[in-house]
């Protein structure tokens, strides 16, 4: 169990440090270089527009890869979205600016971020199944949140690598070329996970599924049978990618460029939060493996909607030390939430049809929570003082994802199993 969780966590990983490192120049240098003729505001925006690209094409990524996971195997999705997500991020590195090419830059770097998300649409679903359907039952959401640590050890390698450019270039030398090298060592990464997820066995749900008979169209039948569900669990995650990218990306550009913070300093806050969270992941997925999944998600929802105007004054302070707090208890929150939705989602759908119903599910959240919120964020947040907007907005989502939870069925968890009883005791 250690080897292919590790296994689905490094290529999780790789998927999303591929991922992020596009936030990350979306908050940091996309809207000068690609949008150079737009005011600030609207560059931003522009820019935050094509990162919420990736996020519109994850669904569809899971309906693809979840069609040949359902009917060929979990592993093969595990190597093909990891090539495609791999080859987009190198080429967005390659993509000449604006200054160069004119118009034709920012459109082939939507098109490259549109291929980032369809790969990693198709990543988280063949990734968490790996774990899950190998996992002990009473297990599961331990053994499947090591998968979900991809995410923070992605995002963490992306920003680290462009700290360390931003710290040892000056502003000319990281706009004309340091920001292009994140993309670039996605090749290496991706050759590396390649070679490991090759070696890695089918699971066992489906190969007893293989041997009664794989469903023909599984993307039809989840829409025919299980359409309320998927709408369900999209909405109840959809606050946890939501508080994820306001702290990691639009809170990134909000610092930067309203608050006049140094970029290193809200990097350095971002990661530092990203670390507790991410080290947190197991313990609150050993939580839902003892209480169950669905209680867990309904506390992480109430307490991001408590935190909401806290974030914002405490992020509005411009200070380190507050904006660190502030960030670390919505980050907290969220965690609790996704250390077990890599568990209670493939757990809500039968083998013939759970790569596609909790890839789709997952995916869809993506756009509701991390797709849009940068984008009302930034233009809720106008004025000069604290951005209540950014509170108000992530408020409702949080509420919103409650009252899906709320209508979902508990999985979990399942009792331990016993010891055989001895010969002559009572069973």
């Amino acid at each position: 169990m250690f080897r292919l969780a590790s296994a689905a966590m490094a290529g999780t990983a790789i998927e999303f440090y591929d991922f992020f490192v596009y936030g990350t120049a979306a908050a940091l240098v996309v809207g000068p270089l690609f949008f150079p003729t737009a005011s600030p505001l609207t560059g931003t925006l522009a820019a935050f527009g094509t990162f919420g690209a990736g996020f519109l094409a994850r669904p569809l990524g899971s309906v693809l890869f979840g069609h040949l996971g359902d009917r060929h195997g979990r592993r093969p999705v595990l190597v093909l979205s990891l090539l495609l997500t791999g080859l987009a991020t190198v080429a967005v590195g390659l993509v000449p600016t604006y200054a160069r090419i004119g118009p034709a830059a920012p459109v082939l770097l939507l098109l490259l971020r549109f291929v980032q998300g369809l790969g990693l649409g198709g990543e988280w679903g063949g990734a968490v199944l790996l774990t899950v359907e190998h996992a002990p039952a009473h297990r599961r959401a331990l053994w499947s949140s090591l998968p979900q640590l991809g995410p923070y050890v992605g995002f963490l390698l992306a920003n680290g690598i462009t700290l360390a450019l931003s710290a040892g270039l000056d502003e000319r030398q990281f706009l004309s070329w340091g920001w292009r090298v994140p993309f670039w060592c996605a090749a290496p990464l991706v050759a590396a996970g390649l070679l490991l997820r090759a070696r890695l066995a089918e699971t066992p749900d489906f190969r007893e599924l293989a041997a009664r008979g794989t469903a023909s169209l599984p993307f039809a039948e989840v829409v025919r049978d299980h359409w309320r569900l998927v709408l369900l669990t999209a909405g109840g995650l959809s606050v946890a990618y939501s508080v994820f990218y306001t702290v990691t990306t639009w809170a990134l550009s909000y610092g930067t460029e309203r608050l006049g913070v140094d970029r290193t300093v809200m990097l350095g806050c971002v990661m530092t939060m990203v670390c507790v969270t991410g080290a947190a992941t197991p313990l609150f997925a050993l939580l839902g493996d003892r209480v169950g999944r669905r209680p867990l998600c309904l506390a992480a929802c109430a307490a991001i909607a408590l935190w909401t105007v806290p974030l914002a004054a405490l992020l509005h302070t411009g200070r380190p030390l507050p904006m660190l707090l502030g960030f670390l208890g919505a980050g907290l929150a969220s965690s609790a939430e996704f250390a077990v939705i890599a568990a209670y989602l493939p757990e809500l759908y039968a083998p013939r049809v759970r790569c596609t119903g909790a890839a789709v599910g997952y995916n869809l959240a993506g756009v509701l929570g991390g797709a849009v919120t940068p984008l009302v964020a930034t233009a809720l947040s106008r004025g000069d003082g604290p951005p209540w907007g950014m509170a108000v907005f992530l408020t409702a989502v949080a509420l919103l994802s409650l009252g899906c939870f709320a209508f979902l069925p508990e999985t979990g968890p399942p009792a331990a199993p016993q010891p055989a009883p001895a010969d002559g005791a009572p069973a």
